[in-house]
């Protein structure tokens, strides 16, 4: 129970007697409130006006540019009463208030100091620390983190562009919970209601909470109407759940859902999905994604990859997505690794699920069960750096040859580096051995010895290029290996292909990835490069890379295909950098030196001179395989309208194989997106979408989301809100 403030004025106490102070005068009364209470919980008041009367002690009338004041509270207004018993406070006229995170405009107001319990009617107010505002029939205050807005409005658009609101019987605001409630509400757009619910939670600080999210709806070839309502649970801080049911016209209802979990040494999610009876296909489907990882100590870690589903056609039937619908074979793999320090041991079991077009059918991988390595590396006080690399793998498959394949590859290299010169000899033993499944038994082994030398020096000076001063670098690179020739025709292929032949492959011992062939190689490889650098921070600007590679012996380890015929590899050039701030480029040029035409030719080029502006160009071309043109933009139309556009054509075979169009209408507080997609799925059917969302700022979305086939099409594309 709250005691009696006494009143302390600043002015004599004949003013307090019933009579006006002059009009025009200014004359002001501070009025300071204490209780008995300690001062940081009860701190004082002060009341100026034109105008002040009343009894001391009892209560004061104050008239005419009225403000009252307390830490983090302000009233103004014509008239304002306050008894001082009760602490009570009644205004009116011209009424404005102020208060931590809340502004507002109102007809009368009533309100007690001590507890915070009063309320405003006809008012005008503004959450001002979440960027709300609305108009209604009263605001209850009930106390310091509660009130409650009777017949109001909702809204975050800018006062007098309110395009759309939330119109509500009762808004109850909890700061303490974070928690806005709205009974008998909708939501008006354009002055249309377009959805109603008679029950509506929101977070108002836009944090996580349990309850219904914006449904998505669309339409696409495969699925016909598709809607799709979620519905969010916030177990706890660090564990949430969201239920996902879909209704597809030509399909049916799917179930699914998805499971997220977060703890100090371990994370992950589960996602399901479950289609009782395909109406197309008349059977069941399903499909099932885990991913887990877990830290067990200091130095060990494991994870579960687990992605299956029930049928080839799974992706193709039920995604608008073409990075599903591309996807072949399905990993199911978990594993450990020890990080020693300067060791490391490692162990996964792997098996796949591949999903197969009858018109393109493809051999499916080999199963791991299981695969250890080992790497360990570790310099001597001499100066030398001693490496041991390991592998056991079980290689499983049910329709081709199995077997067990160790390999043992120490080596070791010596360093000698200066800032501007750095040389490094290698020499290393590689030892393989396969064991095979069978009776009796078989073993096949290679040896080989490997030497390498990698060699760079590094010349500086002063440049300028296009009007700017740089740091400009010349840096020639050499790099000789040496393999001896071992016959490994008999050797099985188990996870080994060729290498894409690359800036990053051309400085490698081994032009096969994998363990189960390694090239015999008599060869030097030469480079050279010139960096464009920022003389402030070092940055690089520009880049441009020349290298090919020597051969001095005839190549005699080949892989389905036939040996070379040239003792010199193809030329590589590359250029990467920035130009005036907004243009980016990358060109690689693969060029054969013996044939004298272009084997690779990839270009792109993006323009990007602000958020929301960005064009790309790309062509791509590998001869005898593809000749690809790729455009994409994200460009402003009008001050709010944007339009997107992805086009990718085969010119090889005149073909489409992706294509977007769509619109972004940004208005402020609300963004409009319409998508079309298309793109191929198989070797004669294309995937069809058509993407519709309206976004309210910081409360829904309505329609289907198409960010993440924005991102992926549009590369540099921004939100447009």
């Amino acid at each position: 129970m709250h005691r009696k403030t006494p009143l302390y004025a600043t002015l004599l106490l004949s003013l307090f007697a019933e009579a006006a102070c002059p009009q025009g005068l200014g004359l002001k009364l501070e009025e300071e409130l204490q209780s008995g209470r300690e001062a940081e919980e009860n701190a004082p008041v002060f009341v100026d006006a034109e105008r002040i009367r009343g009894r001391q002690e009892r209560e004061i009338e104050a008239l005419g540019n009225v403000r009252l004041r307390r830490t983090g509270e302000t009233v103004f207004a014509d008239y304002l009463r306050y008894d001082l018993t009760t602490q009570e406070v009644v205004a009116r006229g011209n009424l404005r208030f102020e208060r931590q995170g809340v502004w507002g405009t109102g007809v009368g107001l009533r309100y007690n100091l001590a507890d915070s319990i009063g309320e405003v009617e006809e008012v005008d107010y503004f959450l001002t620390d979440i960027g709300v505002h609305g108009e209604a029939d009263r605001l209850i205050t009930q106390g310091k983190t509660k009130a409650r807005i009777e017949d109001a409005t909702y809204t975050n658009c800018e006062v007098g562009e309110e395009d759309w609101y939330i119109r509500a019987r009762r808004i109850d605001l909890d700061r303490t919970r974070d928690l806005g409630v709205a009974r008998n509400a909708s939501i008006v757009f354009k002055g249309v209601p377009i959805l109603y619910t008679p029950y509506l939670d929101f977070s108002l600080s836009r944090d996580r909470k349990s309850g219904f999210l914006s449904p998505s709806i669309g339409q696409t070839a495969q699925t016909g109407f598709d809607f799709t309502q979620p519905f969010y649970f916030n177990i706890a801080p660090n564990y949430d759940a969201t239920f996902e049911p879909r209704y597809m016209a030509r399909r049916g209802v799917q179930l699914g859902g998805e499971f997220r979990y977060l703890k100090p040494n371990l994370n992950g999610d589960i996602r399901a999905q479950y289609l009782e009876n395909d109406r197309v296909r008349d059977e069941t489907r399903y499909a099932l994604n885990l991913r887990h990882d877990q830290r067990f100590g200091a130095n060990t870690t494991g994870y579960v990859r687990w992605l299956g589903v029930s049928d080839d056609f799974y992706f193709v039937d039920l995604s608008n997505q073409i990075s599903a619908t591309s996807l072949t074979n399905l990993p199911r793999e978990a594993g450990l690794s020890y990080d020693g320090g300067w060791w490391n041991l490692s162990g996964r079991v792997q098996d796949f699920q591949t999903l197969q077009d009858p018109l393109a059918p493809i051999v499916p991988p080999y199963a791991r069960l299981p695969q250890i390595t080992l790497v360990a590396t570790r310099p001597t006080p001499s100066g030398l750096d001693v490496k041991v690399e390991g592998e056991l793998v079980d290689f499983d498959h049910p329709t081709r040859i199995t077997a067990r394949r160790d390999i043992l590859y120490p080596s070791v290299s010596l360093p000698l580096r200066t800032p501007y010169l750095y040389v490094t000899p290698k020499v290393g033993y590689h030892y393989t051995s396969y064991s095979f499944d069978g009776e009796p038994p078989a073993t096949t082994k290679r040896q080989l010895p490997i030497f390498s030398l990698d060699s760079a020096i590094t010349f500086e000076r002063q440049a300028s290029f296009l009007g700017d001063n740089f740091i400009q670098t010349l840096e020639p690179r050499l790099y000789y290996v040496y393999i001896p020739f071992v016959d490994q025709d008999d050797l099985p292929v188990f996870d080994t292909s060729i290498a894409t032949f690359n800036l990053a492959s051309i400085f490698t011992e081994n032009q096969f990835t994998g363990g189960d062939r390694i090239n015999d190689a008599d060869q030097l490889t030469a480079a050279i490069s010139t960096r464009f650098l920022e003389p402030r921070n070092g940055s690089e600007r520009l880049r441009f890379t020349l290298a090919q590679r020597y051969y001095f012996a005839p190549q005699l380890v080949t892989l389905n295909t036939p040996p070379r015929s040239s003792d010199r590899s193809d030329v590589l050039l590359e250029a990467v950098g920035t130009l005036a701030g907004a243009w980016n480029f990358v060109s690689f040029v693969q060029y054969g030196a013996v044939d004298d035409q272009l084997q690779r030719n990839n270009h792109a080029l993006q323009y990007r001179p602000d958020a929301g502006k960005v064009a790309n160009l790309a062509y791509r071309f590998t001869r005898d395989q593809q000749e690809q043109v790729d455009v994409s933009a994200q460009w402003p139309l009008t001050s709010k309208l944007s339009g997107l556009v992805r086009w990718n054509h085969s010119l090889r075979d005149d073909k489409l194989l992706e294509s977007l169009l769509g619109l972004e209408y940004n208005a402020g507080c609300w963004t409009t997106r319409l998508v079309a997609t298309r793109f191929v799925v198989s070797e004669t059917d294309y995937s069809e979408s058509f993407f519709i969302q309206l976004e309210l700022n910081g409360v829904s979305r309505l329609g289907q989301n198409p960010l993440d086939t924005l991102r992926r099409n549009i590369q540099g594309y921004t939100k447009g809100n």
